[in-house]
């Protein structure tokens, strides 16, 4: 993922800018776009790199802006670009997936936390770079289409039917808008639809259930979890955590299905991580987020060691996902590289 685009206009952008401005045109006019294209580019890709495709369709975008008159045709031909971006990326690449899409749960031993170097995994990103200001409702539809499970859900799809039902379902363009942003007829759309639905639908997904919002994350809620994650409290853990609850590692294959197989890995191969420290990292993927940092083997202070990401369900924790590639996340979430012995950023 590059650094320098990060938050605001890069500086390959800027150099564009500096050098190239077509007559009446803005930098200003094509930022505004950015977080609401970054998440369809994530969307689309499933990955950090959605930035990038973002990036490279400014620069086209910039290029050509003397063509562009009034807000509503410059947001269509942004799509359009991002959406060729995305496509071209994708003919390359293999499909990004989470650890239930590749198999079943598997017992809480350390035999079975093998890695999967075959797979592509779901990155997690900020709500602040996917997730535009706007309209509260709006702005729920967003978050829940960045849910984890929908992104890695969409992944099943052909591009193409991806786009579309992006879209149409997620964006609400009418059929005839994104038959003119694919160049292709609006019936050749409304059958793409009806086979990504059906898909989405045999994933046991579908739009409304994405579109729904489930039961919040009570802020006293996680709060006592953080404090019994930290105090491995496990009484106060089981009153927390469904019976039925999920937990998966990526990039490990391993998912553990079950709080007492959870607990099993907590207490065996995952003892290390009693002691840790836990931030709160923002909101991700819709969901609330924490930065762990376990004791570090030098009994210097604390080592980054996962992003967690908590799914809440009727009053009680449904999920833990626990990305492990933290050189690349924490600096994503502005969280601390490292924390001294007192919990404090070192």
């Amino acid at each position: 993922m590059r650094t320098d685009t990060r938050g605001g206009w890069g500086t390959t952008v800027a150099d564009h800018a500096t050098r190239e401005a077509p007559a009446g045109a803005s930098a200003d006019q094509l930022e505004r776009y950015r977080v609401e294209l970054t998440g369809y580019c994530y969307r689309m890709l499933g990955a950090a790199d959605a930035e990038d495709a973002v990036q490279e369709a400014m620069l086209r975008a910039w290029r050509g802006m003397d063509r562009f008159e009034g807000r509503a045709q410059l947001r269509s031909w942004l799509y359009r670009i991002a959406t060729n971006v995305c496509l071209d990326m994708l003919e390359s690449r293999k499909r990004r997936a989470m650890p239930v899409d590749l198999g079943p749960a598997g017992a809480p031993e350390l035999a079975n936390l093998s890695p999967r170097p075959d797979a592509e995994w779901i990155q997690p990103m900020p709500d602040a770079l996917v997730v535009p200001d706007g309209d509260p409702a709006d702005v729920a539809v967003a978050r829940e289409t960045v849910r984890v499970a929908f992104v890695a859900a969409l992944q099943h799809l052909p591009p193409r039917q991806r786009a579309c039902l992006i879209l149409c379902e997620v964006l609400r363009w009418s059929a005839q808008e994104a038959a003119e942003l694919l160049e292709t007829s609006v019936a050749s759309v409304n059958s793409a639809l009806q086979r990504a639905r059906a898909t989405l639908a045999g994933r046991g997904l579908d739009r409304d259930a994405a579109g729904a919002s489930p039961a919040g994350a009570d802020p006293a809620l996680l709060e006592r979890y953080v404090a019994a994650f930290e105090g491995y409290d496990i009484d106060a853990l089981t009153e927390l955590i469904h019976e039925d609850a999920v937990q998966s590692m990526p990039p490990f294959a391993l998912w553990l299905s079950g709080r007492e197989d959870m607990f099993t890995w907590w207490w065996g191969p995952g003892i290390a991580c009693r002691g840790s420290r836990v931030l709160p990292a923002g909101t991700a993927n819709g969901l609330p987020a924490f930065a762990q940092y376990k004791p570090a083997e030098s009994g210097d202070g604390y080592e980054p060691w996962a992003l967690q990401l908590v799914r809440v369900e009727d009053g009680a924790i449904a999920e833990l996902t626990f990305f492990l590639d933290v050189q690349a996340l924490f600096p994503v979430f502005g969280m601390p590289a490292r924390l001294d012995a007192d919990g404090n950023p070192a």
